[in-house]
């Protein structure tokens, strides 16, 4: 059984509640145990790209740093936190003096530099289950399913930090929609920012981004959008204007291993 230190994030305690429990559920029942370290705090939610900036990104080195204590790998479902963790660990990797900054005011017992690895809950099931031993685990297929996978803008770049997929022609949501019986959708705005973080600053321009993303699938015909990014979906549900039903992967995933109630299409 492989165990993986899990970090859920603040959005997966408040208004992701089903992202979390379901990759919990589906996690157990594919024989992967998910550690939540103790006293983790908010990754702060957007990475700060000044060199000079480490304040954001301490508690991002100290979940990295409780997983490389515990030896286990690092796993993380929402878009955002995943970015930033991942950048995080990306830069303490490969600049000495943002390593010598955090370290220097962190004063761990041994300085982190970038030691642990670091997963999406994709590619968790995509390296580490893989593909096809998770599609003989699958006993509700999403058969006659036309699933459109929805990456938004942090999923995948920058590429060179998160490097899980080609940020341009990405597969690995067609591969796991695959894996658990569905027909994957193939539509032009799937890697397209969805204007989410601009919702509270032009709620216009947030919903013809949105407004697009739904139309470019549902034109593409799609039943549904499925995604990794809780402001994502939030942002596509309620500002879209669109009647596509929008889901977390990991609640397709529930739905096929069956630990789950069928909602998003399971047969």
């Amino acid at each position: 059984m492989n165990t993986f230190t899990y970090y859920p994030g603040c959005t997966l305690r408040t208004k992701a509640k089903d992202l979390d429990a379901y990759a919990r559920a589906s996690a157990e029942a594919l024989g992967i145990t998910l550690e939540e370290p103790a006293d983790w705090q908010c990754c702060g939610g957007a990475y700060t790209t000044a060199k000079d900036e480490i304040a954001t990104k301490l508690s991002a080195v100290r979940v990295l740093n409780s997983a490389k204590e515990a030896d286990r790998p690092l796993i993380t479902v929402c878009s955002a936190c995943h970015n930033v963790i991942k950048q995080t660990n990306y830069d303490i990797s490969h600049d000495e003096e943002m390593a010598a900054k955090v370290n220097n005011y962190m004063k761990l017992d041994e300085p982190y530099n970038g030691e642990t690895t670091v997963y999406h809950y994709l590619e968790m099931l995509r390296d580490v289950v893989g593909f096809d031993e998770l599609k003989k685990k699958v006993v509700n297929p999403l058969k006659g399913k036309k699933i459109a996978a929805y990456y938004g803008c942090l999923l995948l770049r920058p590429s060179k930090a998160l490097a899980m997929d080609d940020p341009e022609n990405p597969t690995i949501i067609e591969d796991f929609i695959r894996a658990i019986g569905g027909t994957p959708v193939v539509y032009a705005q799937r890697n397209e920012c969805c204007g989410g973080y601009i919702t509270l600053e032009d709620k216009a321009q947030a919903a013809k981004r949105s407004s697009k993303i739904m139309d470019s699938a549902k034109d593409q015909g799609a039943d549904m959008v499925i995604t990794a990014c809780p402001l994502c979906l939030y942002n596509l549900k309620k500002n879209s204007g669109s009647d596509l039903p929008v889901y977390y992967f990991t609640e397709l995933l529930a739905e096929a291993l069956g630990v789950a109630e069928s909602e998003g299409g399971a047969e």
